[in-house]
C-alpha cells in the first residue's frame, strides 16, 4: 500500500468526531454500559457528546458494542439528532473500534477521537490539538502526571519532537521516569488515520488493534507527531469502577460551585452542594448546606434556599424563601413565596406571587393565586385557588375516585376551617367559610358559612368499655 505524503490540511476542513463507547465496564458492576453511568445528573456519553457540539463537529460518530440498543434508546430522537451510531462487533481495542467508523467519515476532514468514558475534557482544550492535526500532523493530547504509573510515557527525541509512546510494561527505566503520558486522546487528517488504522496488527497478548500503535505508523511515514499538553490533570480522567466516578463527581461539583461563587451566589458550604443538571441564578442568592438540583432550576434574586432542599425542573421567583427539607418538582412559584420546611411541591404546581405553603403541606397540579396560605399539614390537589385564600390545618382535596382525577374550585377570599375535606368535583364560592371538619360535596355558594360536622352530644352516665378481669381481681390500674 503506498504511503501517503505529508501535507497541510485545509483549515477549513470540517471537524468530524469519532466516540468510542463500546466497552463492556465490568468493573462498574452494573447493568448499564459504563457510558450510561452518571455524572452530575447525565450520562458520560452525554457530556462527551456536548463536547462535540461545542466544537461544532459536522459529525459525530459513536461507536458502541455492549450494550449497544441500551445506549442507543438512551437517547431520545431529539437528543441523537446529528449522530451516527455504528456497532463494533466483536469488541477488538481501540484501533478496531476506529475502524469500524472510518466508512463514515469524510476524506478530507479531520478526525479526533474521544471517549465516552472521558467526560471532562473541554472544547477549549481541544482546539489546539485539532489546529495542530490541520497542519497535517497526528496531533496527542497528553498530560503530566505527578504519579504516571500504568500510562504510556511519551518519548521525545532531544529536539522535544515525539518519537514514540513507551508502554508501562515495556518502558526502560529512563522511560519510566517520565512524567509526560499519553490520553488517548488524538486528532488526525481522516485519509492519513484510515491509512494507519488499516495496517494496525494485533500481535499482542490480548490479540487486539490499538489506536496507539498509529504512533508508530505516523513516523514510518514521516508524517510529524506533535503532542498537546492538557493544562489540567482532570480533563484526561477516565472512570472504570465506582470509585473513580466518584471522584469525578467530586470534581465536577466543585467545579460548577466554583463558577456559582464566581458568579455572586452565596454558598454556605461549597463541598455540600449537588447539580444534576442546570442552575441558574440571580443576584443576591443564599443556598444553604445538602441542596439537590436536578434538571433545569431557576432563581431569582434574592431567593434563599434552606438545608437539605431538592429543587427539579423548577422556577423560584424573587425574593422566595424555601425553608429546610422542601422539595419542589416542576413547579413555578411567584415573588415572595414563602414554602416549607418539609413542604412538597409537585409537577403543574403555580404560585402567584405571596403564597405561604407550611409544614407538611403537599400541592399537586394546582394553582395558588396571590396571597394564599396553606400553612399546615394540608393536600391540595388537581385545585385552582384563588387569591386571599386560607386553608386551614389538615385539608384534603379529594380529587381521585378510584378511577378519574378530579378538580376542586376555591374561588378569592374563601376561608377552609381546619380539617376539611373537599370531595371533587366541588366549587367554593368567592369570601365563603367552610366550618371546621366540614366534608364537602355540594358547591359552597359565596359569602356564606357552610358546615357539615355532626351535632355535639354529651350522654351522662356512660362508662367506656374496660377489659374483662382474668386473674379474679380487679382490673384497675391496668
Amino acid at each position: 500500500m503506498p504511503v501517503p505524503t505529508p501535507a497541510p490540511t485545509s483549515s477549513h476542513a470540517p471537524l468530524q468526531v469519532v466516540i468510542l463507547a463500546a466497552g463492556r465496564g465490568t468493573r462498574m458492576r452494573s447493568a448499564r454500559p459504563k457510558v450510561l453511568q452518571p455524572l452530575a445528573g447525565r450520562t458520560l456519553l452525554a457530556h462527551v457528546l456536548d463536547t462535540a457540539a461545542a466544537l461544532q463537529a459536522q459529525r459525530r460518530v459513536v461507536v458502541v458494542g455492549h450494550g449497544a440498543e441500551q445506549v442507543r434508546q438512551d437517547f431520545t430522537n431529539q437528543e441523537s439528532e446529528g449522530i451516527d451510531w455504528c456497532v463494533q462487533e466483536p469488541q477488538l481495542g481501540t484501533g478496531h473500534a476506529v475502524l469500524q467508523a472510518l466508512p463514515l467519515l469524510d476524506a478530507e476532514a479531520i478526525a479526533l477521537v474521544l471517549y465516552g468514558d472521558v467526560p471532562l475534557v473541554r472544547a477549549a482544550t481541544l482546539e489546539p490539538l485539532l489546529a495542530t492535526a490541520r497542519g497535517g500532523a497526528l496531533a496527542l493530547l497528553t498530560v503530566h502526571l505527578p504519579d504516571p504509573h500504568g500510562y504510556g510515557r511519551i518519548v521525545r527525541d532531544r529536539e522535544g519532537q515525539v518519537l514514540r509512546i513507551a508502554e508501562q510494561r515495556d518502558a526502560t527505566p529512563d522511560e519510566l521516569a517520565i512524567h509526560e503520558v499519553n490520553t488517548g486522546i488524538l486528532a488526525a487528517p481522516v485519509r492519513l488515520l484510515a491509512t494507519w488504522v488499516a495496517a494496525l496488527g494485533n500481535d499482542n497478548a490480548q490479540g487486539e488493534y490499538y489506536l496507539t500503535d498509529v504512533v508508530a505508523a505516523a513516523a514510518a511515514a514521516a508524517t510529524p507527531v506533535k503532542a498537546v499538553i492538557a493544562a489540567d490533570a482532570h480533563e484526561t480522567l477516565g472512570v472504570n469502577d465506582r470509585m473513580q466516578l466518584a471522584a469525578l463527581e467530586r470534581i465536577v461539583q466543585r467545579q460548577i460551585a466554583d463558577a456559582l461563587l464566581e458568579a455572586g451566589v452565596t454558598l454556605a458550604d461549597p463541598a455540600r452542594i449537588d447539580v444534576r443538571g442546570s442552575l441558574q441564578c440571580g443576584r443576591d442568592v443564599w443556598i444553604d448546606v445538602g441542596c439537590v438540583f436536578e434538571g433545569r432550576v431557576e432563581l431569582a434574586d434574592g431567593v434563599s434556599i434552606g438545608p437539605n432542599c431538592v429543587l427539579r425542573d423548577c422556577v423560584i421567583g424573587a425574593g422566595s424563601r424555601i425553608e429546610a427539607f422542601t422539595h419542589v418538582d416542576g413547579a413555578r412559584c411567584g415573588d415572595h413565596n414563602r414554602l416549607g420546611p418539609f413542604a412538597r411541591l409537585r409537577p403543574g404546581s403555580e404560585l402567584d406571587a405571596g403564597v405561604h405553603v407550611g409544614n407538611f403541606t403537599e400541592i399537586k397540579n394546582s394553582t395558588l393565586g396571590r396571597d394564599s396560605k396553606a400553612n399546615h399539614l394540608s393536600y391540595v390537589g388537581d385545585a385552582t385557588v384563588g387569591a386571599r385564600v386560607n386553608i386551614g390545618a389538615g385539608t384534603i382535596t379529594c380529587n381521585y375516585d378510584g378511577a378519574s382525577k378530579h378538580r376542586t374550585v376555591i374561588e378569592d377570599d374563601a376561608f377552609i376551617g381546619s380539617d376539611s375535606q373537599l370531595v371533587a368535583p366541588v366549587r367554593v364560592g368567592r369570601g365563603a367559610t367552610l366550618g371546621a371538619g366540614t366534608t364537602l360535596t355540594s358547591d359552597a355558594p359565596p359569602e356564606q358559612l357552610t358546615i357539615s360536622r355532626a351535632r355535639q352530644a354529651s350522654i351522662a352516665g356512660w362508662l367506656r368499655p374496660r377489659k374483662r378481669d382474668q386473674g379474679g381481681g380487679s382490673n384497675e390500674g391496668r
